[in-house]
């Protein structure tokens, strides 16, 4: 969410960034909404005054009839509070909804296009492998060599269901820990997060298209059990599954005031993701690309509100990922998104996406956002500068490794002739002992 000020003061900025990011917002509907609202606001503060100064006018009155004049004047002034709080709460609420879909401005360094065939290749790692044989997909690899199982992960858990067995959960598990590892070396505090969460920690995060949850669109998962308060009573508030330990991390401080001198607060969280991944219905249905259920360690910057300090940042988590691709020793190549594939809430993002021999593609492995102060305006996430005044903090996060598509990579990067996969040599100390290669049963 952005600040309705901001948004005054810079309306032909904001016009063309709702056009960049294809959003279909009316920038003068909002102007309207915002103009009626502030006229309400002003008539039912004025009625409110009024009707506080009655009470006073009455013990003041020189006499009873005096009196009887000033109670049905209060009695006027109440009619029409009446009248007006609730056109003031409707006019709220209609710019509520306009509000939220305001997009932050885009960096000055994002690419101008439509969709993704725009965003633009800024770095490449890695040569993409050359194979004196056929290279397997990780289907059939996982299959050959016992460490994945898809018809039974379907037949238990249904469309996109999966089992990880044998080595392949000491792999999987072992770049998992590799990361959380490099995120503790390089100053990033370690979490495990609640992965089933509160309405306001997905709204706050921005992984609701609107207000509210919407089925039809947002790619959550609802939990449909009631939960109980401590007290015993039923608990009013919705639960949902969460897509990345990112909610969890940045509602962490939600509704709370730091110190300027806490920033840049450097967190990670590790945990299950849910996806129901319905926007992608029909698409990579095949094998762990698109799944409903995975690990990720996630990372999470909060800083004051400053682009430059927020763009360091953004760079420095890049530099932690393209190292762990690096010295996992896969291929991959940095995009800068463009204006067109730029969520609504995005200031600048990079992906880094890794080969897959066997699907013949590149992959998104990794994703660094900045979102400035988008996300901590709903969260409620303030630091006080140095001159005493309270800002809403500047918010980033970057998926430090997902474990699907870097299960994939290391399966079909590192396999060889004989069908066996080499395990990478900074991940051999996670394996069981003497376990240099997944070889057939």
């Amino acid at each position: 969410m952005v600040d309705i000020k901001q948004v005054r003061e810079n309306v032909e900025k904001y016009r063309e960034a709702i056009k960049q990011k294809r959003l279909n917002l009316d920038l003068e509907q909002l102007l309207e909404a915002d103009r009626k609202r502030l006229i309400l606001l002003q008539e039912v503060e004025a009625l409110q005054s009024l009707k506080n100064d009655i009470n006073d006018l009455i013990r003041e009155a020189k006499n009873e009839e005096e009196r009887q004049e000033i109670i049905a004047k209060g009695k006027e002034i109440r009619t029409k509070l009446e009248s007006k709080e609730p056109e003031y709460r409707s006019a709220q609420e209609a710019f509520d909804t306009l509000i939220i879909q305001v997009p932050t401005l885009p960096s000055a360094d994002t690419p101008i296009g439509m969709s993704e065939t725009d965003n633009v290749e800024v770095f490449r790692s890695g040569e993409v492998p050359v194979f004196n044989f056929t290279p397997k997909t990780h289907i059939e690899l996982g299959k050959e060599l016992d460490i994945l199982d898809l018809e039974r992960g379907t037949k238990v858990a249904g469309y996109r269901g999966y089992y990880v067995k044998n080595e392949g959960v000491s792999l999987m598990l072992g770049f998992m820990m590799y990361a959380v590892s490099k995120m503790i070396q390089k100053g990033y505090a370690p979490m495990l997060v609640p992965t089933l969460v509160k309405e306001f920690a997905l709204f706050g995060s921005g992984y609701f298209k609107g207000k509210e949850y919407d089925p039809e669109v947002d790619e959550i998962y609802q939990v449909a059990t009631s939960d109980k308060e401590a007290t015993g009573e039923a608990s009013k508030d919705k639960k949902f599954l969460v897509g990345t330990a990112e909610p969890s991390l940045l509602a962490y401080y939600a509704n709370e005031t730091l110190s300027g001198e806490q920033l840049p607060l450097k967190l990670c969280g590790y945990s299950q993701c849910y996806r129901s991944e319905i926007g992608s219905y029909g698409k990579d249905t095949k094998g762990l690309y698109r799944v409903h259920e995975f690990l990720k360690v996630e990372q999470v910057v909060l800083c004051q509100a400053d682009y430059q300090e927020a763009e360091k940042l953004q760079n420095e988590m890049l530099d932690i990922s393209r190292e762990m691709h690096q010295e996992l020793g896969l291929p991959f190549r940095q995009l800068a998104i463009c204006t067109g594939d730029l969520g609504a809430g995005k200031y600048r993002q990079f992906d880094l996406e890794a080969w897959l021999p066997g699907m013949n593609r590149w992959a998104e492995t990794g994703s660094a956002s900045i979102f400035g102060d988008w996300q901590s305006r709903r969260l409620n996430v303030k630091y006080e500068d140095a001159e005493g005044k309270k800002k809403p903090v500047f918010m980033l996060n970057n998926t430090a490794l997902p474990s699907p598509r870097i299960f994939i990579a290391i399966l079909e990067n590192y396999q060889q002739a004989d069908g066996s996969v080499k395990i990478p040599e900074v991940l051999k100390k996670f394996m069981p002992a003497a376990v240099d290669f997944i070889k057939r049963k």
